[in-house]
């Protein structure tokens, strides 16, 4: 999916189902009238990965007094997602996309790593309103500072 075609900045997510570590199904309606993150990572428990986790973790209490909840996201199976969070002792709420949100934002990308081709999630947050549109969109995400980046845009809501 090209760059022009994705959702941005003013539009809405799809309404598409993401598993929670205990079987339990979220879809972005599930957080309307309240602000939330939506954040997607690649893989659990790499070292890029974990270290996004653990930044959302340590600043929790800052979105909570806002009103604003965290959902991190991978293609990772809800039985890893359990294993990534006990092993750090994250306090994110995690998710698997099992039924194509990340193909729907176009964030299902090509990557290449050392000659070799495959695909995987590009590393990608939104920063939704609480009337369900995408207030504040980060694309190809460094991970250094970005969960402080997104509780600053948070408190601009």
């Amino acid at each position: 999916m090209s760059e022009d075609t994705r959702i941005g900045e003013g539009g809405t997510l799809p309404q598409i189902d993401m598993v929670r570590p205990d079987g339990a199904v979220v879809k972005p309606e599930h957080y309307h009238g309240k602000p939330w993150v939506l954040y997607f990572y690649p893989k659990d428990d790499t070292p890029g990965c974990t270290k996004e986790a653990l930044q959302f973790t340590d600043l929790r209490g800052e979105f909570d007094r806002l009103g604003v909840a965290i959902l991190g996201v991978s293609k990772d199976p809800p039985a890893k997602h359990v294993k990534f969070t006990d092993k750090h002792g994250l306090k994110v709420d995690l998710a698997s996309d099992e039924n194509g949100m990340a193909e729907a934002l176009g964030i299902w990308v090509e990557k290449n790593m050392y000659g070799r081709k495959y695909m995987g999630l590009e590393r990608t947050t939104y920063l939704v309103d609480g009337d369900g549109k995408i207030a504040k969109l980060w694309r190809k995400v460094k991970v250094k500072e970005h969960a402080e980046a997104v509780l600053e845009a948070a408190k601009a809501l």
